[in-house]
C-alpha cells in the first residue's frame, strides 16, 4: 500500500492529540445536558426558560466567536488562540461552580462558549495533515466528539449525584485545564512542513467551481447540527415516555448505538477517501439521517425500533461530522483556512442553538412527532442543496 494512503508519525501524533483535546472539551460541555434541567426548582431565580437559556447559550456565543477566533489564528498562530479559548472556558466553568444563581450560571455558560476553539483547532488539524489523510484526521476528531457525547450521558448524572452541580462544573473546568496541557505537551507545531508547499499547490490549482460551492459546503455544518439539536429535544422524551426507560438508563441505548455506528463509519471514511467518493457518501449519509428519523417517527415504539432508527441516524451523523470539515478545508484558500473553518464552526453552533430553539417551540406547539417531521424537512432541504452543489461541481469539471 502506498505510504501516501497512511498516516505518517507526525500526522498520527497530531490526530490523536487533537482528538483527545476535543474529547475533553466537548465532554465538559455535553455533561451539563442531561443534568442542568433537573435544577429548575433548586437554583436562585430559576425558571424553565432560564434553564433552557443556560443550556443553549454556549452554542450562541460559540457561533458568534468562532469566526473571529479562526481569523485571529490565521494572524497570530493556532496554539495561542486555542490556549486563550481554553482559559476562557475554564474561567466560565469556575464562575458557574461557585454560584447557585441562575443568572451567573448563564454568564458562566456564555463564557464557556466564548472560548470558541473549534475553528482554530480544525484549521490546525488541516495544517498538520496532507490532503490524502485529512478526512482520517477529521474522522478521529469526529469519533472523539461522538465518544464525548456518549460518555457525557453516563458521567454527567453520575458526577452530579456524587458532587452536585457545583462539583460538576468544577470537574468541567478541570477537563479544560487538562486540554491546555494536552495542547502544549502533545500537539505538534504546524511549522514549515512539506505540507505547506503541497497545500499551496492544491490551493493554486483549485478550480473556480469549488469556490462557488464552498458556501453550501460550509452550510452543511449548520444543517447537521440543527437536525441533531432538534432531534434530541424529543429523543430523550421518547425513551422516557414511549419506552418507560428511566433517564439514568438512557446511556444503555445511546452508547451501543453510537459505538456500533462508529464501527461502520470507519471503513466508510477510508473507502470514500481512498476512492474519491466523498461527495457520493455525503449525499447517501444525509439520506441516512432522513431514514433514521423516519424510522423513529413511523415504526411502532419499541427498544428495537429505537436501536434501528438511532443506529441509522448516527451512521449518517458520524460520517458527516468527519467528512464535512474535511471537504471545507480542501476547498478553502490556504491563507484563509482558519477564517473559513471559523465560518464552518460558527454555523455549526448557530445550527445547534436554532435547532434546539426550533425543536422546543415545535414541541410546545404541535407535539413530539412534529419535531421529528421538522428535522426530516431540514434534512430534505439540505439533501436538495447538496445534490444541486454536486451538479455544480460536475459541470465545473
Amino acid at each position: 500500500m502506498s505510504t501516501n494512503n497512511r498516516f505518517n508519525r507526525h500526522e498520527r501524533r497530531a490526530a490523536l492529540a487533537l482528538a483527545l483535546l476535543f474529547f475533553l472539551r466537548m465532554l465538559g460541555l455535553f455533561m451539563l445536558l442531561p443534568v442542568l434541567s433537573l435544577y429548575v426548582d433548586k437554583l436562585d431565580h430559576s425558571t424553565p426558560f432560564l434553564i433552557g437559556l443556560a443550556l443553549g447559550i454556549y452554542a450562541l456565543t460559540q457561533a458568534i466567536f468562532q469566526i473571529p477566533m479562526g481569523h485571529l489564528s490565521d494572524r497570530v498562530g493556532r496554539k495561542p488562540v486555542i490556549a486563550a479559548g481554553l482559559v476562557i472556558f475554564v474561567i466560565g466553568s469556575g464562575l458557574a461552580a461557585i454560584t447557585q444563581n441562575i443568572f451567573f450560571i448563564i454568564i458562566g455558560r456564555a463564557l464557556q462558549g466564548c472560548g470558541a476553539i473549534s475553528s482554530a483547532a480544525l484549521a490546525m488539524a488541516a495544517d498538520l495533515s496532507r490532503d490524502s489523510q485529512r478526512t482520517k484526521v477529521m474522522a478521529l476528531i469526529g469519533v472523539s466528539i461522538g465518544l464525548a457525547f456518549s460518555a457525557a450521558f453516563v458521567l454527567g448524572p453520575l458526577i452530579d449525584g456524587r458532587l452536585g452541580l457545583s462539583g460538576l462544573f468544577t470537574v468541567v473546568g478541570g477537563l479544560g485545564l487538562a486540554a491546555i496541557i494536552i495542547l502544549f505537551a502533545l500537539v505538534p507545531d504546524p511549522t514549515n512542513a512539506a505540507y505547506a508547499q503541497q497545500e499551496s499547490e492544491i490551493a493554486d490549482s483549485a478550480p473556480t467551481h469549488q469556490t462557488k460551492a464552498l458556501g453550501i459546503s460550509i452550510f452543511g455544518g449548520f444543517f447537521l447540527h440543527a437536525i441533531l439539536a432538534a432531534s434530541f429535544v424529543v429523543v430523550p422524551l421518547h425513551l422516557a415516555s414511549a419506552l418507560a426507560l428511566p433517564s439514568s438508563l438512557h446511556y444503555q441505548v445511546y452508547l451501543p448505538v453510537i459505538l456500533a455506528s462508529l464501527v461502520v463509519v470507519g471503513p466508510m471514511v477510508m473507502f470514500s477517501n481512498r476512492h474519491g467518493r466523498q461527495k457520493m457518501f455525503i449525499t447517501a449519509t444525509i439520506s441516512a439521517l432522513i431514514a433514521g428519523l423516519a424510522a423513529l417517527l413511523l415504526l411502532p415504539a419499541s427498544l428495537t425500533a429505537s436501536y434501528v432508527g438511532l443506529g441509522i441516524f448516527f451512521i449518517g451523523f458520524n460520517y458527516l461530522e468527519a467528512a464535512l470539515p474535511s471537504q471545507v478545508s480542501r476547498e478553502a484558500h490556504l491563507g484563509k483556512r482558519g477564517k473559513t473553518m471559523g465560518n464552518y464552526a460558527s454555523l455549526q453552533f448557530l445550527g445547534t442553538f436554532l435547532g434546539a430553539s426550533l425543536g422546543g417551540f415545535v414541541l410546545g406547539q404541535f407535539g413530539h412527532d412534529a419535531v421529528l417531521v421538522t428535522a426530516i424537512v431540514l434534512a430534505i432541504l439540505w439533501l436538495s442543496l447538496s445534490t444541486a452543489t454536486n451538479r455544480l461541481r460536475i459541470r465545473g469539471g
